[in-house]
């Protein structure tokens, strides 16, 4: 029997338990033991059988038919990036090797760029390493710079978090990036780099554990940030995430503020600050945070 991982089945187990009887239109009865939907409610609900939904949640099943996953992914209720996510652990294939970790390079026209930009800017790469920052993005926040990972600070350390504690939902700010960083992964779980942050963060951070374990994923774009800035205060900020041409897996992340609004004006105070305190960018060279560099994990 194969010892490869049961993704997909792991996926709809997560996805199932999210869904509770009345958001699918089943009455509740009596006395639930599990939370979410059954496997008998899903498969009614998708049009298929009980036994077939059994083999696809326990793996025995690895070649359904996108009609049919596309149906128990409106049973599941998942939009169209976590659609387009269980087709894809769907259509995967076994490999005969453990791969390796991608070797992940800013391309120097996109270094430059950043230098060049006037606005707070950084490279984030597929693991959400911090690969290259201009000043302006550090003068943002100290953790923007080349060798940090975002994972990593926002759950480990008290600084990055200062900065959106004035947030009710802090929990679905951390769960946002964590369902981005599962899409940005993909199905390629024994990747050993993954299998070390993942491992890292689920035994020093709860709320990581317990955001990972809920398999949501959305796509890395862009939003408005609010930070509570230690030297101008709040401060509100529009966030891109751009794809990087020819480089898989990078994104260009700037953040503007609306023009003639007060934000705009503290930007230009920390843009005054940012000015002599870095040269131009440079890449992380070891495409990862080092250890001496990072905060120490908390209980």
């Amino acid at each position: 029997m194969s010892d490869a991982p049961n993704l997909l089945g792991e996926y709809l187990r997560a996805r199932r338990e999210q869904v509770s009887p009345e958001r699918a239109g089943i009455p509740r009865a009596g006395v639930r033991r599990v939370p979410g939907l059954r496997r008998e409610e899903v498969a009614m609900l998708a049009g298929i059988s009980a036994d077939y939904y059994l083999r696809l949640e326990q793996g025995r099943d690895r070649n359904p038919s996108v009609q049919v996953l596309e149906s128990v992914a409106r049973v599941l209720r998942l939009d169209d990036a976590g659609t387009a996510y269980l087709l894809g652990l769907a259509a995967q294939r076994p490999r005969r090797r453990r791969p390796r970790s991608r070797r992940e390079t800013v391309p120097p026209g996109t270094l430059k760029l950043l230098g060049a930009l006037g606005l707070p800017a950084f490279v984030e790469g597929r693991y959400f390493d911090v690969l290259a920052a201009n000043s302006l993005a550090t003068a943002l926040s100290p953790r923007l710079r080349a060798g940090r990972n975002r994972l990593r600070d926002v759950f480990l350390d008290p600084a990055e978090q200062a900065l959106y504690a004035h947030y009710a939902g802090r929990e679905d700010i951390a769960g946002q990036l964590v369902a981005g960083f599962r899409a940005s992964v993909g199905n390629e779980t024994d990747d050993p780099r993954l299998v070390e942050l993942v491992g890292e963060l689920s035994l020093a951070s709860p709320d990581f554990r317990k955001a990972w374990a809920r398999h949501d994923v959305t796509t890395r774009e862009g939003a408005v940030v609010s930070l509570d800035h230690p030297a101008v205060g709040r401060i509100t900020l529009n966030r891109e995430k751009l794809a990087i041409g020819g480089a898989p897996g990078l994104t260009l992340a700037v953040y503007h503020a609306d023009t003639g609004s007060p934000d705009a004006d503290k930007l230009q105070v920390l843009a005054s600050y940012a000015a002599s305190d870095h040269p131009e960018p440079r890449a992380d060279t070891e495409h990862r945070a080092a250890p001496s560099d990072q905060p120490s994990p908390r209980e």
